[in-house]
């Protein structure tokens, strides 16, 4: 059990966690709904599929060199209204507006339009979720000095976040329903302005009411200017490799590497597996299974899994409540062969309350020992303080991974003898990815384990650093 109790000041009030939480679902409905909508570039848009995953990968590209330099900015940012809050707001409206413009496609328009109407803005709304997400991550690292508020904060607002897993699997369901929407296209567009608006609304309110670090006690910061442009480039490399030398964020990146993208990689296979093992090819019978199944785990992750982790990590510190949690979804993996069950499918949500704990615990802890990161790296570098560079690389790292697992998804699918143009699928072939549906993501949790048993900021080591940041500079 933890023995430091947390000091009033470095207590987070309800409506900022609050507030912080409402960016965490914007943080994630843009992507996912993104995801969702991407499907329809070919079913709806008629975009070949190899421009339709150029259109996917080329953004990501450039999410890799926008993502350091806005860390780098907000880092060295002087504003009356702080480090992190203008972006954010500017950026909200920004993105919001491009992902609206960005769906208004007419299948009717040739494959050359669509592919450039759509990569144009989808690089313009690359910038505008980099001004929101990054500055946004940074915020959410330096709202509290505390190392178990640190972790309720985070816990409160992937809750919050976890809304939008409810309820993007539904987009599907929507967008095809043609008592809603004339055809597929038009459900596209009307969803994307709804989204859109959604998320402006949403995404302006950390902006507004969550307080991080003054900017006036931030000492050694870089002019942001055209004139120090080259110079402030040198500034993002050497921001960057001092994130890099510091060992206890390598292991973050590389445990949060491991069990998301393990987890990535096989995300689609459930929906394969509930298709063609469980109902034999009918997506008739198949009906909204898959959507419940992607909604159960998002509620049970929001209302079980986050709070025992939240606690586990107040009561045995963030590593070992890492460690557990991660057993855990193990455990709730292996369960997956008995749950996906052709004669019973309702034990399809046998494994959720398990399996949970891999992604629910995840993002939970390593956000907020990342917060504790970046107090190690101020103690060791000096200021200024880099929570938006290392919220840009950690979530660089989630992005890339994520990139390599869709590669390797589909070669998976193809070692096993996955046939997309089949009706049914053989049974040697359905075994061999339900074992790879199991056995992939808890190799890579194991192995994440592995990489973190050394991990070394107890409770006991950030207390003794945030002291000693203390008698070097004072409170900020």
């Amino acid at each position: 059990m933890s023995h430091y109790q947390t000091p009033a000041k470095d207590r987070v009030p309800l409506i900022q966690k609050a507030s912080y939480g409402t960016g965490t679902l914007v943080l994630n409905l843009l992507p996912a709904a993104l995801g969702i909508f991407a499907f329809f570039l070919i079913t709806a848009f008629g975009v070949d599929p190899l421009l339709a995953g150029l259109l996917g990968g080329l953004p990501r590209l450039f999410d890799a060199l926008t993502d350091p330099i806005m860390g780098f900015i907000t880092d060295n940012t002087r504003s009356r209204w702080g480090r992190r809050r203008p972006y954010i707001v500017i950026g909200a409206i920004l993105s919001g507006v491009c992902f609206a413009l960005l769906w208004q496609l007419n299948p009717e328009n040739s494959q050359q339009y669509t592919f450039w109407y759509f990569l144009l803005f989808s690089l313009a709304f690359t910038i505008g979720n980099t001004m929101f997400a990054t500055p946004f991550v940074g915020l959410g690292y330096e709202m509290t000095a505390d190392y178990n508020e640190r972790t309720r904060l985070m816990a409160f607002s992937q809750f919050m976040g976890q809304i939008a897993w409810m309820i993007v699997p539904w987009f599907w369901v929507l967008v095809a329903d043609p008592d809603l929407f004339e055809n597929q296209a038009e459900g596209v567009r009307q969803m994307a302005l709804w989204v859109a608006g959604f998320c402006i609304v949403l995404g302006i309110v950390p902006g507004l009411f969550c307080k991080g670090i003054d900017s006036g006690k931030i000492e050694n910061t870089a002019e942001i200017s055209f004139r120090t442009m080259a110079k402030n480039l040198m500034g993002v490399l050497r921001a960057i490799g001092q994130a890099f030398k510091n060992a206890a964020f390598v292991k973050l990146c590389g445990a949060t590497f491991l069990v998301f993208n393990g987890f990535q990689l096989v995300a689609s296979f459930s929906y394969f597996i509930i298709v063609f093992h469980m109902f034999n090819g009918d997506y008739g019978a198949t009906g909204s299974w898959p959507a419940w199944f992607s909604t159960i785990s998002a509620m049970v992750t929001a209302f079980m899994v986050i709070p025992i982790v939240s606690w586990m990590a107040n009561k045995w510190g963030k590593r070992n409540a890492f460690i557990i949690a991660t057993l855990i979804s193990v455990v709730g993996y292996t369960l997956k062969w008995w749950g996906f069950n052709p004669d019973n499918p309702w034990l399809i949500f046998m494994p959720i309350p398990l399996m949970s704990f891999g992604i629910g615990g995840l993002f939970t802890l390593m956000m907020s020992m990342t917060a504790d990161v970046c107090d190690l790296d101020e103690l060791k570098n000096g200021m200024p303080r880099k929570e938006g560079t290392f919220g840009a690389i950690y979530w660089l790292m989630v992005k890339l991974g994520q990139a390599l697992a869709l590669v390797l998804g589909g070669l998976v699918l193809k070692l096993v003898g996955f046939d997309e143009g089949a009706a049914t699928q053989t049974v040697e072939t359905m075994t061999r990815l339900r074992l790879a549906d199991i056995l992939i993501p808890a190799g890579t949790a194991l192995a994440a384990i592995g990489v973190m048993w050394s991990y070394d900021i107890s409770e006991d080591r950030a207390h003794e650093i945030k002291e000693a940041l203390i008698a070097r500079r004072g409170e900020i």
